[in-house]
């Protein structure tokens, strides 16, 4: 019996047995994720893709390296835009102890609103980039918001004119909500607050407040047009403006900057005017008020006529002949009793009191009427 041998069939190559080899999956996700999503598990795909595409013979080892390349780099920089954006936050707690009790409510300073009322760590209210903690007016508090804004700094050509600018709105915006001068303690300050901008362009927000850490402080000041009769603000605001055109007064000095002096001399008479009009007409129409008037007009006239003179000198010595003058026209005696007359606060501010040395007088280097820019202090933290 012939044995026959098993017919002989050739053995199939590789190629059509196995097929290609798979892509590990891991390649392609760590790619994705640290392009889109997640860097640094971008990375740990990245390493197990390595891992099993060494052992499993998978194809996709330079996707796997392109990915954890990708997700290494993004990592960076996300660390590195993370401490950027973390870095202004932090320093805000630089010197406080973490254990300090401050009362209220943290407020960032986009959410306050004229009206509120505030406290910060320690009293500070000169920090660059305080915390706020939101608190009642009735409680103690350390400031009041007189006026919250959004301003651009690109329409200023520098910090020392973007200052300046500031501090005239935050002086307006006091006036308007604390009306009477003469009405807030002595330890009330003018502060003001703008936070550095994000980048080239961003708006900022212009917080003023009227401080008073220097106490312990109850109670609003605000005593606006709203409370007020309509005789008393339209008062108040003819002294108001007086005030603050004197407030402007160049920083240069006189020898210097003549014509900016002529200039400010000018504004300071424009302001007088306005505020020769309204006596005239109050004392035509109340007479309870009509002597104090005229007695105050008789000064401002006088103070007008100094100042025209500053406004015309020819020379640094003939504006400081007006300025003096000028300075020695208005008493603080006769306004006193123009405010009395008026139903307001006839306490004198210690800035403005004849004891001290400079005050007294409006338009001098130390006095006003209505209040001073020599006594009034401002103080800007940012």
């Amino acid at each position: 019996m012939s044995t026959q041998p098993p017919p002989h069939w050739p053995a199939p190559s590789p190629r059509q047995d196995q097929g290609e080899p798979e892509l590990n999956g891991f390649a392609l996700a760590s790619l994705l994720v640290g392009l889109v999503c997640l860097p640094p598990l971008g990375i740990v795909f990245g390493i197990v893709a390595l891992v099993q595409i060494a052992g499993k013979g998978e194809r996709g080892k330079p996707l796997a390296i392109t990915g954890l390349v990708v997700s290494l780099v993004t990592t960076v920089l996300l660390v590195l835009a993370v401490d950027r954006a973390a870095a202004p936050l932090f320093s805000r707690f630089d010197g406080l102890s973490p254990y300090e009790d401050v009362a209220g409510e943290v407020a960032d300073i986009d959410e306050l609103r004229a009206g509120d009322c505030f406290n910060v760590p320690g009293g500070d209210l000169l920090h660059e980039d305080p915390l706020f903690y939101r608190v009642a007016c009735t409680e103690v508090h350390h400031g009041e918001v007189t006026s919250s804004t959004r301003f651009d700094p690109v329409q200023f050509r520098g910090s020392r004119q973007m200052k300046s600018a500031a501090t005239d709105a935050c002086w307006r915006a006091q006036d308007a909500y604390a009306m009477d001068s003469w009405a807030l303690p002595a330890y009330a300050d003018l502060f003001w607050f703008a936070p550095p901008r994000e980048g080239p362009g961003d708006e900022r927000r212009l917080l003023c407040v009227i401080g008073t850490a220097g106490e312990e402080h109850r109670g609003s000041l605000r005593r606006d047009a709203g409370m007020l009769e309509p005789d008393q603000v339209t008062f108040l605001h003819a002294m108001n403006e007086v005030d603050l055109a004197l407030g402007r007064a160049p920083d240069e000095d006189l020898d210097e900057a003549l014509p900016a002096y002529r200039a400010w001399a000018r504004e300071v008479d424009r302001a007088l005017a306005g505020e020769s009009r309204v006596l005239e007409e109050a004392a035509a129409r109340r007479p309870e008020l009509a002597g104090p008037a005229r007695a105050q007009l008789k000064e401002v006239a006088a103070a007008r006529r100094a100042w025209q003179q500053a406004g015309a000198a020819v020379r640094p010595a003939d504006f400081q002949e007006g300025w003096d003058r000028a300075g020695a026209a208005l008493t603080v005696a006769t306004e006193q009793a123009l405010r009395g007359a008026y139903g307001l606060s006839t306490v004198v501010p210690d800035w403005l009191s004849e004891d001290e040395p400079g005050g007294g007088a409006d338009g001098g280097p130390g006095g006003g009427s209505g209040g001073s820019t020599g006594g009034r202090t401002s103080a800007a933290p940012a």
